[in-house]
């Protein structure tokens, strides 16, 4: 087992790339705090997994850093691998963009993220092997029509994280951040599921021809958690089929 007795935190846990993060690392041995949203059914995602504590909780509240890091140590007394992938989108052209959506996005995508590595770092520094593995997209490099506000907070991840392995390394923790493309998940599932062309578009313009699932983006971040990745950091792992070859 890559990630035996290590204790993790994945947020966005109840679906998608969360949820198979934190079921991935159970089974590779790690006990998982599963965090999300109360009405997200956390609880049923997660329900055969023994070792996956989950904890509801929207991740831009004020106090979910501190809430969230005082379940984790109640529950492990320890800290060795933060997943900071709870993350929202909406599609609005520039001249549409409404300050409500812009202020949402970053406050759940960036300073979300950002408030749990800061509280996170003083256990994490504890750990032999602490990692910060942040979900950014490969829209933190490229862009689309009406993701303004979804590819700026994406690129403000990558820069975070990156200076989180700068300060960071001396202790011996990583900070890696992952690129996912085309991926089904909950986020996007009811969109291809209701329009199966737009689907079989995206699924065409990958390399690999087919649509990301979220076990694949589990794998990557296992990864970057286990020894395999002891010497990588500050690292944007890309998992999109081959999805921007040709950007």
């Amino acid at each position: 087992m890559r990630l035996k007795d290590r204790a993790a935190i994945v947020t966005g846990a109840a679906s998608g790339i969360g949820r198979a993060t934190a079921q991935l690392f159970a089974d590779e041995g790690a006990h998982v705090l599963a965090v999300d949203l109360p009405h997200k059914n956390l609880r049923a995602a997660h329900a055969e997994h023994e070792t996956i504590l989950c904890f509801e909780k929207s991740v831009a509240d004020a106090d979910a850093a501190d809430l969230i890091l005082e379940a984790a140590a109640a529950k492990f007394h320890r800290l060795d691998i933060l997943v900071n992938n709870a993350g929202i989108a909406f599609n609005q052209r520039i001249e549409d963009v409404t300050d409500d959506a812009w202020e949402r996005t970053f406050e759940v995508n960036v300073t979300a993220q950002m408030h749990l590595c800061r509280h996170a770092v003083p256990v994490l520094k504890q750990s032999p092997a602490g990692r910060i593995i942040n979900v950014a997209s490969v829209m933190a490099e490229g862009t689309d029509y009406g993701l303004s506000a979804y590819c700026a907070s994406k690129a403000a991840v990558a820069g975070l994280t990156r200076t989180l392995a700068l300060e960071l390394g001396k202790f011996g923790i990583t900070a890696n951040y992952l690129e996912p493309g085309a991926i089904r998940t909950g986020m996007t599932s009811p969109l291809w599921n209701a329009r199966p062309e737009v689907a079989e578009v995206w699924a065409k313009k990958a390399a690999l021809r087919r649509l990301g699932e979220p076990v694949d983006l589990a794998r990557a971040a296992l990864f970057l958690a286990s020894d395999d990745a002891g010497f990588v950091t500050g690292h944007g792992l890309v998992v999109d089929g081959g999805l921007m070859l040709r950007v």
